[in-house]
């Protein structure tokens, strides 16, 4: 099975390698704000022509979105715009071009309404300061040199490793990758090179391929299984919290930049800035490597994995909450799980977003009306079951796929049921795109009741 797939490994760069990345680094910068430049001025003279009333036919000549097309018109205007352009890579104007052409890509099929999801903004010019450097470089001599200690990329030359590329280089012996671009990044006061890799991955097989489990997902405990593992929180930003105020109190005393002004930022300033930077990494570090451990269990152990289609963006808007949703890593689970259920030939099967798991009892399926944010306690006024309410959506979670095996994968596509479940409702279970079997979506019998929630699931 053939997949795309990244190895990123942390660099060691001297100062005059330093140097040189930030130069690649805004040499894609002043490509992507000339050309963003340039396509805002014809696209103002064009709407001024027409109020004047020019015929279209009359206006002046659009220019090209295509990457093809902003890449000609920067190779016919570079002499004069960067005469400096020789002494970096062309690949650092590309990664510029490129980006622009993708936001206005993205932009207009968002207006058009051939983009899913919230409408796309015009691009905005890149600043040096806010904008996360990056170069990506698709052609040359990008390899990994044979102590697996260093790396070779175009006009950077030689750079040295962190850590051992040892796997990645393996794969690329045996003739089972096949490395396509190198991307450098700065983040948290560390350089990154990741490698986006064509790999030949084995067939494999769960350790236990007829187990099923659901997974709920929470605050409380960041998921709750099927089979009564509580996975706990580690709440890893709220451990940190009291270390980043101190440091954005420190930073706050300092001598920032002013736009207004001009002023440039002091040195301590900078430095303060840059604790700051870190403390944040290693958050999102920690979180990742939590996340990646957990999900990489279950895809590796289970056949089947239940999950739901959360609203994060909505869960996000209660105040009280937002903060905890966003280091819990709701999405990234469900992301995580979406691939490595199909390296492991496993399959994610995705519950409709009004599917009342948290309402209806796992033991005899009956359905409640009301079920506050504050019952922690699933009590069943039909059997009189009592259980704790997230394993309760645990169990519902993973009684789907028996259902959904039911179904068949012939039946037509529900869907879905929608905020007020009615008795004769269809409840869709889909599969994650990527996984096993994928493209197949069964429907499976409503358990009646209503789903009227403000906040899908946020606990």
């Amino acid at each position: 099975m053939k997949t795309i797939q990244a190895y990123r490994f942390a660099l060691d760069l001297s100062r005059g390698q330093e140097r040189a990345v930030l130069a690649h680094v805004g040499a894609a910068r002043v490509a992507h704000n000339w050309a963003l430049a340039q396509v805002k001025a014809v696209m103002d003279q064009r709407t001024a022509e027409r109020s004047y009333g020019v015929p279209d036919e009359q206006l002046t000549p659009s220019l090209s979105w295509s990457l093809a097309g902003l890449r000609k018109t920067w190779n016919a205007a570079k002499p004069e715009v960067a005469p400096w352009w020789a002494e970096v890579s062309k690949e650092a104007f590309n990664t510029g071009l490129d980006a622009l052409a993708r936001g206005l890509k993205n932009w207009s099929d968002s207006r058009k309404g051939r983009r899913a999801g919230r409408p796309v903004g015009f691009p905005r010019f890149k600043s040096r300061r806010r904008t996360t450097p990056s170069v990506r470089f698709t052609t040359g001599a990008i390899r990994v040199e044979p102590d697996r200690m260093h790396v070779v990329l175009p006009r950077l030359g030689r750079l040295k490793l962190h850590e051992s590329a040892r796997k990645l280089a393996r794969r690329v012996d045996n003739g089972t990758a096949r490395i396509m671009c190198a991307t450098v990044r700065g983040e948290g006061g560390r350089w990154h090179v990741s490698f986006t890799v064509e790999v030949e991955r084995a067939e494999c097989i769960p350790a236990r391929p007829d187990t099923v489990v659901g997974v709920d997902v929470g605050i409380k405990h960041l998921a709750v299984l099927s089979t009564g593992e509580l996975v706990p929180n580690p709440r890893h930003l709220v451990a940190a919290r009291q270390r980043m105020l101190s440091l954005g109190r420190s930073l706050s005393r300092k001598s920032g930049p002013d736009r207004r002004t001009g002023r440039r930022p002091s040195k301590r300033w900078e430095r303060a800035a840059a604790r700051l930077g870190r403390a944040h990494a290693r958050v999102a570090n920690v979180r990742r490597d939590g996340l990646h451990k957990l999900t990489t269990r279950l895809a590796t152990t289970h056949g089947t994995i239940v999950v739901e289609d959360l609203n994060v963006a909505g869960m996000m808007r209660n105040r009280r909450l937002a903060r905890h949703i966003a280091d819990a890593g709701f999405a990234e689970i469900r992301r995580q799980l979406a691939y490595k259920t199909s390296w492991n030939g496993g399959r994610l099967l995705t519950a409709d977003r009004w599917y009342p798991s948290s309402k209806t009892c796992s033991g005899c399926g009956a359905v409640k009306t009301k079920l506050a944010l504050s019952e922690r306690e699933y009590e069943c006024e039909a059997c009189g079951l009592v259980m704790d309410r997230d394993r309760n959506a645990a169990l519902n979670l993973a009684a789907l796929a028996a259902e959904f095996d039911t179904a068949g994968s012939g039946s037509v596509a529900a869907r879905g049921a929608d905020q007020k479940t009615h008795a004769r409702g269809q409840v869709a279970v889909k599969r994650e795109p990527g996984t096993a079997s994928a493209g197949k979506t069964g429907t499976v019998p409503p358990q009646g009741g209503t789903t009227d929630r403000a906040l899908t699931k946020a606990r």
